[in-house]
């Protein structure tokens, strides 16, 4: 077996799978399971998961080469995209619904820069020439024959001589410039963008497809900081109804075609429930994949998210390995189990579950602490990777990670003033166990610094309730409810699921912190007031 320091653990960031060097070695390590299948449905429109569940990872080997008839590829929104989303709101006075015909824009832009020949049936190659047609003033305009990010498609929508100019009468004529009046300019633009519009679905409408054509749209739940939440909001609501428009309306009714184009987006469960849309359940449960990882202890062993760290470390030995001997050769410790009733031992696997959130790149994060270690102090060679792993040392590592991975959670709707008020709980809280009375002592000490020195309190700690569900939807703590036999632990990412999007906390209970989180929070120590 190799030694743990020389294998490949890979990235935290699914992102950087995408370069051509770390490709081939992403195509060994990836699971393929069901949610791989469920994503080539024709019906499926939005990934959703938790921060760290993979959503990134399965567009991006799907993006990485043709998989059962599909050709895929991500799209990245960037800071750059939503700033320019602000500016036309200012400058042309648009609401939610101008919004969503910006995007239908957008999205058509990018389907038609990723459509190549093999795409489509050979006797329609010719039907080909609108869209080129279409594409080429694109990349005369802006002298770039490389497929647009989306900042390349919005500028189609605010340059008023670029509108003009994409005023086909017919395939591949392409005479003259125009621009958009001054008056009623608002109404204007509406109507150039309707245009435009039917520009583009005219030419695709004439395809007949090969292949399936799979857009995804990451990078949603990343809100830059000089963007404010309302005007981010209603940008993410316009994209996520121009793309279920786009998706029911008109790309699975292209007549004839063999191939569909379809548009997934990945989102978080919370953003999903954010953005108001109609008959949301349904939507969740006939065009959603939720990836979830989630596993009883005692089946930890058959789990999808063991099979997968398993396989990440079996890949890369010289000699094929049954399922589980490579994490019981690095790993082989167990310790007392913590329900005995269920089980006279836990195995280490269940370790690392208890120190995450049931997500692969928690797991990954454990092991990427623990190798570093052994390449300052070889702990896997003298057998002190348990201690290691007991350690404090380690604890303080995986905490701040832990910690880390909350702020860029909460950072979709708070600030950073706002997230460090939040921390600040935890200077009075003191201890990782509480009661609700306890709670409720606390939460009045707490708001009463954060008013003296801040002069207000953040949205998420308006009220006690309010702020106790805050805690438990970023499962930062638990509600504990004492069952007959045992007391079970009620986490948000647990509960969560087709049914229930945004689980609710239970009040007038018992709570706890999260393992993870005990040192990057200080629970247990006095606070310095």
């Amino acid at each position: 077996m190799k030694s743990f320091k020389s294998l490949n653990l890979g990235f935290l960031d699914a992102e950087n799978y995408l370069e051509r060097d770390n490709k081939d070695f992403f195509n060994q390590i990836f699971l393929k399971d069901d949610n791989l299948d469920s994503l080539l449905r024709p019906s499926t429109y939005f990934l959703i998961g938790e921060k760290g569940t993979g959503k990134t990872a399965y567009s991006v080997f799907l993006s990485n080469g043709e998989y059962r008839d599909t050709r895929s590829s991500i799209k990245y929104i960037r800071e750059t995209d939503y700033t320019k989303f602000i500016e036309l709101k200012k400058q042309k006075n648009l609401g939610l619904s101008d919004f969503s015909s910006i995007w239908k824009v957008i999205i058509l832009v990018l389907v038609s820069k990723h459509i190549e020949a093999r795409d489509l049936k050979t006797n329609f190659l010719f039907r080909k020439d609108k869209i080129d047609s279409l594409v080429s003033i694109l990349d005369d305009y802006y002298r770039n024959a490389f497929s647009p990010e989306i900042i390349n498609a919005l500028n189609v929508v605010e340059n008023d001589e670029l509108m003009g100019l994409l005023k086909i009468p017919g395939a591949g004529e392409v005479k003259g410039k125009s621009s958009i009046s001054q008056t009623n300019e608002a109404k204007k633009f509406q109507v150039e963008l309707a245009r435009i519009e039917r520009e583009f679905k005219s030419a695709l409408e004439c395809l007949k497809f090969k292949n399936n054509t799979l857009i995804f749209i990451d990078g949603i739940d990343i809100r830059p900081g000089r963007i404010e939440y309302n005007d981010y909001l209603e940008c993410i609501k316009g994209l996520a109804d121009a793309a279920w428009s786009l998706n029911r309306d008109f790309f699975s009714n292209i007549r004839d075609s063999q191939g569909r184009i379809r548009i997934v987006l990945l989102l978080r469960p919370d953003i999903f429930n954010s953005l108001g849309l109609q008959n949301d359940a349904n939507k969740l449960r006939d065009n959603s994949v939720f990836l979830d990882w989630r596993t009883k202890y005692p089946k930890q062993r058959s789990s999808k998210i063991f099979k997968l760290i398993d396989k990440l470390l079996a890949i890369q030995q010289e000699q094929p390995l049954a399922e589980g001997a490579a994490w019981d050769h690095y790993f082989p410790w167990s310790r007392p189990s913590t329900n005995p009733t269920e089980r006279q031992e836990d195995p280490s696997f269940i370790s690392f579950l208890r120190m995450s959130y049931s997500r692969p790149r928690d797991i990954i994060a454990s092991l990427q602490i623990l190798q570093d270690e052994d390449k300052r102090t070889d702990i896997f060679s003298e057998g002190k990777v348990e201690q290691y792993f007991s350690s404090q040392d380690f604890k303080e590592r995986l905490s701040e990670y832990m910690l880390r991975s909350i702020k860029n959670q909460t950072s979709f709707y708070y600030t950073d003033d706002e997230y460090n008020m939040l921390i600040l709980f935890f200077d009075y809280l003191h201890r990782a166990e509480f009661t609700w009375d306890e709670y409720c002592v606390k939460f009045e000490e707490y708001t009463k610094h954060v008013q003296a020195h801040y002069g207000r309190l953040p949205a998420f700690a308006a009220t006690k309730e309010i702020f106790i569900q805050f805690l438990y939807d970023t499962n930062i703590i638990c509600y504990i409810e004492d069952m007959e036999y045992e007391p079970m632990f009620r986490w948000c990412y647990r509960e969560r699921d087709f049914s229930r999007i945004a689980p609710k906390v239970k009040y007038e209970l018992r709570y706890r912190v999260h393992y993870s989180l005990y040192k990057a929070l200080n629970i247990g120590s006095q606070s310095k007031k």
